[in-house]
């Protein structure tokens, strides 16, 4: 389980191999992404709180990433933080998110992007439900929902 110090010794430190990497041109993002996605991943965005389509989400899946459909997060570890973005306890793997330090704005934050194609998800913070303490804060933008499918055993 990552804890707030993983997450600074990584954004200091540098971050864990991704599995694979997955990179492509602007022009090509646009071409895959709605105007929005592109820059909330692209040109590290962000949407308006309690606008986002899988704020409200709670179907069993996996969240992954819109541009190179990673898997993120898992349905399970998702809770409701009550700051507007769909939030999450852990990812799904260690090596799934890549971290920066974020000095934008004149605050000092942790971005959180996928660690495969560099989308921007948005931030992390260290007050997140135990036992891990972290929230990942992230926009709907930046993510798809692939849900469980039923299995109809007889």
């Amino acid at each position: 389980m990552l804890t707030w110090k993983d997450v600074i010794n990584f954004s200091v430190k540098g971050n864990p191999e991704p599995d694979k990497r997955v990179e492509k041109t602007e022009a090509e993002w646009r071409e895959l992404l709605t105007p929005e996605q592109f820059r909330i991943t692209r040109k590290k965005g962000t949407e308006q709180a309690h606008t986002g389509a899988l704020c409200s989400a709670h179907d069993a899946g996996k969240y992954n990433c819109i541009c190179c459909d990673t898997p993120l997060f898992d349905s399970t570890i998702k809770f409701e933080s009550g700051t507007g973005w769909p939030s999450f306890t852990q990812p799904i793997k260690e090596n799934a998110i890549k971290y920066h330090k974020d000095s934008s704005f004149g605050m000092i934050r942790v971005e959180v992007m996928c660690n495969t194609c560099d989308a921007h998800l948005g931030h992390i913070f260290p007050d997140g439900p135990e036992p891990s303490g972290l929230r990942y804060c992230i926009n709907s933008e930046s993510m798809q929902l692939q849900k469980e499918s039923i299995k109809n055993e007889q």
